[in-house]
């Protein structure tokens, strides 16, 4: 019986996608090819004949077709994978076993391959397998034709009167722009937005109001359900940044806004950010866009990350960076207290420089002729600053002296936690750190921790956030569909050791 092939690394994501991202070791690994399958059938382009030489046999394994098509057994979808195959590839498969072999497995190792470069084992795994297969399904679970008759009959029930006069669809919000009858019920509407979520049937996700210029127009953002959300890919981040920050001296790309336009701010007029949402709120991708937004702008020789990962998780595919402060991640709070009273010492001599040649900032002092040297800005991401400071009181201070003197020096904190409590941000690190990141939380009080507002307990997870950037309103925010493909295009593209 004819069998199909896989190699040694082919093994690795197999066991990695049954013990880890499906979490059940006694499940067949048959279910794992089939998987792979199906992902590398989404894929137009043929898969490349290479993938027929497999040097390392020995180290890998063979399936029979009884367990991959299930060939002879009650539920046999052999005939099946010939039809998709034959369809695809546009030839009969069913006269012809060797090339439908051959091309089953080609199939099956390259969504094999694909997993292995684009799913991360810290993520949630069946949330992956949802965005690839199912984000793109539309479900009129909300929105229909007369949507927007429903949505002025539920405004009725909560005593608020008016027109839909217009309807846009972002990626993951509809926003109804309605014109209210009287001025009076834009109060009732503000107070009415729980039982509103509640009529039209969104279980605890939240409406947010957009306010307008015309008199007496209100934005509705109505969210839909994740089966109808578009994801935004990564891809663009290089060319977003370069066209929406050209003057900005640290752009980065925290998303696309509830309209689906591009959010590009500069990290150094913010000029520090704290990040805080629940496990699985998009936390950490979060950061990926921010780090690869740093990367694609900015030269080795004009930026230097700091990068502290204590949970070992996030940071490691950053590792072999040429530009890395210190010319490796942090993991260990020790290390972590050391570098930052490095930086300290670091903040001291380019204040000293700076006040010595009478200039303000770095950018000043940039801009100096008669300026040999060069002072790289340095930006300092902290992927759990809570467990940091858990094992390390002492590291507080530090961070809280670059927090109130880095901007002027260059020097620039990104602090990221899943527990937003008073204890991890307060006193003078709220103080000196106005913008802030807020993704899904748990509750109103871990809201107000952090935008000092509530709003983030309502969001819809996987990435949405709103974002308070100092000086400005908070804006609502969907972030980017980081996959593993795109930090190791980013790292490709830059110098590494």
């Amino acid at each position: 019986m004819a069998k199909i092939y896989t190699c040694e690394q082919d093994e690795r994501i197999i066991d990695s996608i049954r013990d880890r991202g499906l979490a059940v070791k006694t499940k067949p690994k048959w279910v794992v090819l089939r998987l792979a399958l199906a992902n590398s059938l989404k894929n137009p382009e043929e898969p490349e004949e290479d993938l027929d030489n497999i040097a390392d046999k020995i180290h890998g394994s063979e399936y029979s077709y009884a367990q991959v098509s299930g060939s002879g057994q009650e539920k046999d979808y052999t005939d099946v994978y010939r039809a998709m195959l034959s369809v695809y590839h546009n030839m009969d498969l069913f006269s012809d076993d060797d090339t439908f072999r051959i091309l089953l497995q080609r199939h099956i190792r390259r969504g094999l391959k694909e997993f292995r470069t684009s799913w991360l084992e810290s993520h949630d795994f069946h949330e992956y397998l949802y965005q690839e297969f199912l984000s793109d399904m539309k479900e009129d679970i909300i929105e229909d034709i007369e949507q927007d008759k429903n949505i002025e009959k539920a405004l009725l029930e909560i005593g608020v009167s008016g027109k839909v006069e217009s309807i846009l669809k972002g990626p993951r919000i509809t926003r109804y722009m309605v014109l209210l009858n009287h001025a009076n019920d834009l109060d009732k509407l503000k107070k009415g937005l729980e039982k509103l979520s509640f009529v039209l049937g969104l279980k605890q996700m939240g409406v947010f109001l957009k306010f307008s210029e015309t008199p007496k127009l209100i934005g509705i953002d109505i969210p839909r359900w994740p089966s109808t959300w578009k994801n935004v890919a990564a891809d663009k981040i290089k060319e977003w940044i370069q066209v929406h920050g050209e003057n900005f001296n640290l752009p980065i790309c925290a998303g696309v806004s509830v309209e689906g336009e591009p959010f590009v701010f500069d990290l150094t007029v913010t000029p520090h950010i704290f990040v805080a949402g629940t496990t699985g709120s998009g936390k950490s991708v979060c950061l990926h866009s921010m780090i690869l937004s740093l990367l694609y702008n900015q030269s080795m020789n004009d930026l230097k990350l700091c990068l502290i990962d204590p949970k070992r998780v996030e940071f490691s595919y950053y590792e072999k960076l040429s530009n890395l402060y210190g010319e490796k991640v942090v993991y260990d709070h020790d290390r972590a207290l050391n570098v930052l009273l490095e930086l300290i010492e670091e903040l001291e001599l380019r204040e000293k420089k700076l006040s010595d040649s009478g200039v303000r900032d770095i950018s000043e002092y940039r801009n100096i002729p008669t300026i040999v040297e060069n002072f790289p800005r340095i930006v300092v991401i902290i992927e759990e600053v809570a467990d940091l400071l858990m094992q390390a009181k002492s590291i507080k201070e530090p961070l809280i002296r670059l927090a109130q003197k880095g901007r002027a020096s260059g020097i620039h904190l990104i602090l990221a936690t899943q527990r937003p409590d008073s204890e991890t941000f307060s006193g003078l690190l709220r103080s000196n750190i106005p913008s802030r990141i807020a993704l899904t939380v748990q509750k109103s009080s871990e809201s107000k921790i952090i935008l000092d507002e509530t709003g983030a307990e309502k969001l819809s997870g996987n990435g949405d956030m709103l974002l308070k950037i100092i000086g400005e309103n908070v804006k609502r925010i969907h972030g980017l569909n980081i996959q593993l493909a795109d930090i190791k295009a980013c790292l490709s593209s830059t110098r590494r050791k």
